[in-house]
Formats: C-alpha cells, sequence, structure tokens
C-alpha cells in the first residue's frame, strides 16, 4: 500500500493543473491531476468538488492497459491516486462520499465500453477492492467500498463467473453500515456471567473482535490503551470497549482471557450466533467497530488509527 500524501500535497494536487496531454500509446503519462476553479472558496465546496472531478482526465479512450501501465498511467502512480481519494472521500459526509464512489464506478463502466482489450475494468477494480475492501488494508472502508462492488455486481463489465461473489460482498457491506443501529447480542464473562451489548451505557463504545494469543489483537490492544485518555474515559462512563471472542474453544479463551484489560467488558459469544448467524460480519481477526450511544456505527470494520483519530479529536 501506498502512504497517503500529507494534506499540504494533497492541497497542492487539488490546485494543480490538469494536464494529460495526448502522447503515444506506448508512452507513460502522470495522473492528470485536477485543478479546483477559484470560484470554490470554502474548503467542503473545493473538497467535495476535487472530489467530483478526481477522475475526470484519466478515463481517455485510446490509452494502454497492461501488466505496468492503467489507461496509460504507470501502477503505482494509479494506487497512489486511488489512496488518495480515498483520503479525499473522508473529508465529506459518508453520504456524499457513497454518491462520489457510485459515480467513479459509472466513469470506469463507460470507459471499459471504449476499451478494446477488456484490461482497464479488470486492473482498476482489483485495485480499489485491494485498497477498500482486503480486510489488511490500512484504507478499507465497506461503507465507501459498498457502491463500488454493488455496481460490479450489477455490470456487464463483470464476467459470470465473479458476479456471485461480488453479490455476497454488497451483502455483507450492507449489513450494519454507518449510521445503522447494529444487533444486540448476549455474551459471557470468565465468571459465567451473562451480558448483553445493549446493557453497556456509554457516549461512544468500541466492540473489538478478537481471539486469545492473536497478535495482531495484543498489538490493537497496546495501541488502544497507549491513549492517557482511555482508563478515565471508561471510568467516567464516556466511553466503554466491549471485547468480544467468537469462536468456540472457550477453553483456550478462559485461559487467556487475565491478560485482557480489567476495564474493559471482555466475554465469548455461548451461542455462536455473530458468527453463524452472521449477525456481523467479521471477515478477519481482529476487528474494530466504533458505536455512537444508541449503539449506531460510526465505524465499521476500521483500523485502530482511525478509530483512534475520531476519539483524540473529541478529547481535545
Amino acid at each position: 500500500m501506498k502512504n497517503i500524501l500529507p494534506i499540504l500535497t494533497l492541497t497542492l494536487l487539488l490546485l494543480s493543473s490538469c494536464k494529460t496531454g495526448t502522447g503515444s500509446k506506448a508512452a507513460p503519462r502522470p495522473f492528470p491531476m485536477c485543478e479546483v476553479p477559484a470560484m470554490y472558496s470554502s474548503p467542503d465546496d473545493r473538497i467535495a468538488y476535487g472530489a467530483e472531478h478526481y477522475w475526470d482526465k484519466f478515463f481517455i479512450p485510446g490509452q494502454v492497459t497492461d501488466s505496468s501501465l492503467v489507461c496509460g498511467v504507470p501502477n503505482q502512480d494509479v494506487e497512489q491516486a486511488v489512496s488518495n481519494y480515498i483520503y479525499l472521500l473522508n473529508m465529506e459526509p459518508k453520504a456524499t462520499a457513497q454518491a462520489q464512489v457510485a459515480a467513479f464506478f459509472s466513469k470506469l463502466e463507460t470507459a471499459q465500453k471504449q476499451e478494446p482489450n477488456g484490461l482497464l475494468y479488470l486492473r482498476m477494480t482489483e485495485i480499489v477492492s485491494s485498497y477498500l475492501y482486503d480486510p489488511n488494508s490500512p484504507y478499507r472502508d465497506e461503507d465507501l467500498y459498498l457502491p463500488f462492488v454493488r455496481g460490479m455486481a450489477a455490470s456487464e463489465c463483470t464476467a459470470e463467473n465473479v458476479r456471485h461473489a461480488y453479490e455476497y460482498e454488497a451483502a455483507m457491506c450492507a449489513m450494519n453500515q454507518w449510521g445503522q443501529q447494529v444487533p444486540d447480542f448476549r455474551y459471557v464473562d470468565a465468571r459465567g456471567r451473562s451480558h448483553r451489548l445493549y446493557d453497556t451505557k456509554a457516549d461512544y463504545t468500541i466492540l473489538f473482535f478478537s481471539n486469545p494469543g492473536c497478535q495482531d489483537c495484543r498489538d490493537i490492544i497496546n495501541t488502544l490503551t497507549s491513549r492517557e485518555y482511555l482508563d478515565p474515559a471508561i471510568k467516567s462512563g464516556s466511553l466503554a470497549v466491549v471485547n468480544i471472542y467468537i469462536d468456540e474453544d472457550w477453553k483456550a479463551w478462559k485461559e487467556y482471557e487475565p491478560n485482557y484489560p480489567r476495564n474493559w467488558s471482555t466475554g465469548y459469544d455461548p451461542d455462536l450466533v455473530i458468527r453463524n448467524n452472521e449477525l456481523y460480519c467479521v471477515r478477519a481477526i481482529p476487528s474494530l467497530y466504533l458505536l455512537d450511544t444508541d449503539k449506531k456505527v460510526i465505524f465499521k470494520d476500521a483500523p485502530v488509527e482511525r478509530v483512534l483519530a475520531f476519539l483524540d479529536e473529541i478529547q481535545q
């Protein structure tokens, strides 16, 4: 994955000219960065314009797409452009960003119909999926991926042998979307006491799906507990952490349970309803949700850095 450009660099990207050039089909071209007209003076308007027109000069008929180029632009530059685009979308309201992604997919689909070798659609969908949906991607965002994968599931450009997979991904992304109230469930702690998610009363709840002995889980625990405000926020009731094991090796979980922070609400799913009934789409462990006071989704399966950036902001 590429690093997100600093805000200053991204701002310059939005202010730079849309220079594409014609050139030969074999010659690589830089990713065409779009200028925001001066009439858009407020930051929100400039961000909205930049997101809406981000891909306007990229999809040019006749440009080469092969193993090293996508629409005439080197692979690494296209990947950097996708990561910058996601960064830009995250500065918009979620509904607006989803509409922008749907429009982006429509532009891709239109361009593919003008692409004789058929590789453009394949390459771009591969890149976008790896950034927005791969569980190991630091840019993953199922809410942003949803309009894109819905487009792939319905598009005539999609090969029939993979359409069902995209339909399934779209259904999973549609579960527990941003702003939706998540399902309640029962969990049992190490002393055998039964609890429910909705029993947790806090302004914000981190819902953490983890496994005993999982190093990535341990890393997230260490990252969360490194914030000095975490324990005071839990004590005051403004924040709660509900740490849940969703598999069935309860003996291993009980042996490991003392390693978890003692002020977290930690337990296991004795009914296996989270996994078997797909109450939540937990594609990989660990997985983090951030919920508001009504247990509505703020972030779904989010990187810990995004969750902490939100919490850092409200703690200021």
